[in-house]
Formats: structure tokens, C-alpha cells, sequence
């Protein structure tokens, strides 16, 4: 039995959720979101309540029943309060700059690295600090991971590009005899 999944979900006041078919559509002040489930768990909206319920009960059903509540959750969160990551750009001569709807960085190679930025994101880049804003939390955290993937921060310098709550532990280095 899953616990996240048996717990009910309260609808907000100023969100709305309608399912039709495997599609469940969030629509809050922020924006829309839209999703597609599967028909293995029950999804049942009534009251200002959102439940969930396994259809069959194997193991596949039950993995996805806290899935599902999870992604619901998160989803009525998002259209009332957008997600944020923040990113910081540290090294010599690392620049960030927006240009239109692409993400332009100097990150030491000898070409600059340009990225183009989701439709429904928002991102603004102020010196060495990007912050990335957003309503869907999966495409916030996916974008964020794969820009830092383009630089990661190395252990001896700290240069890269790294979170902002994110330690990076530093290695001595070379020792002179």
C-alpha cells in the first residue's frame, strides 16, 4: 500500500482539475498543465478532493499509485506558485546572456554553447547567476540538470556551473617538493 498515494489531495481555491479520458488538465492562475495517465490507477475528483485508487492490484500498479499522487501534487502546486532553480557560473571569463529565446554561454570551449530556452519557461541571467522559472516542475528540473551538465563544477578550482545550495568539495591539488 502506498502511503503517498492513499492520502487525499486538496484542490486549492482558484485551481480547477478535469479529467477526460487518460488526460488530466490542472488550469490554476499561473497557467495550464496537462498530463497523461494511465488507465492503471483510478483517478476520482469530486468535492475538492482528488483520490486515488489501483485498478489491478500487481506490483507495476501499485509503483505508479504514489507516482500518479506525486505528479498531481505537483502539478496543482505549480499553477499556483511557479518552480525556481538557480544556477551559479563561476571561472574566468564564463558569461551568460539572453538573447531572444536562446540562452548564449561562454564556458572556456572555443565556440560559445547556445541553448534554446522551453516555451513555457523563463529564464533570466544576471552576471554569473541564471535562474530558471517555471510552472511544470519536471521541464524546470530537467532544463536546469542538462545546462549544468554542460559545464560541471571541477573539485580543484570550483569553476563550472553548479546550484546554488550545491557544495562542491575541493581537492589539495599538486604538491611541490
Amino acid at each position: 500500500m502506498s502511503r503517498i498515494g492513499k492520502q487525499e489531495i486538496q484542490i486549492p481555491k482558484g485551481v480547477e482539475i478535469a479529467k477526460s479520458g487518460n488526460v488530466l488538465k490542472v488550469i490554476g492562475p499561473k497557467g495550464t498543465l496537462t498530463k497523461i495517465f494511465r488507465d492503471d490507477i483510478i483517478i476520482n475528483i469530486a468535492n475538492d478532493l482528488v483520490t486515488l485508487n489501483v485498478k489491478r492490484n500487481d506490483k507495476f500498479s501499485k509503483a505508479l499509485w504514489g507516482t500518479y499522487a506525486s505528479h498531481i501534487k505537483n502539478m496543482i502546486k505549480g499553477v499556483e506558485t511557479p518552480y525556481q532553480k538557480k544556477l551559479i557560473l563561476e571561472g574566468v571569463g564564463f558569461k551568460s546572456e539572453i538573447k531572444g529565446k536562446e540562452l548564449n554561454l561562454a564556458l572556456g570551449f572555443s565556440h560559445p554553447v547556445i541553448v534554446p530556452i522551453p516555451e513555457s519557461i523563463t529564464v533570466t541571467a544576471e552576471k554569473n547567476n541564471i535562474t530558471i522559472t517555471g510552472i511544470d516542475k519536471e521541464l524546470v528540473g530537467s532544463f536546469t540538470a542538462n545546462l549544468r551538465a554542460l559545464k560541471k563544477p571541477e573539485p580543484y578550482k570550483g569553476k563550472g556551473m553548479r546550484y546554488v545550495d550545491e557544495v562542491i568539495r575541493r581537492k589539495q591539488g599538486k604538491k611541490t617538493a
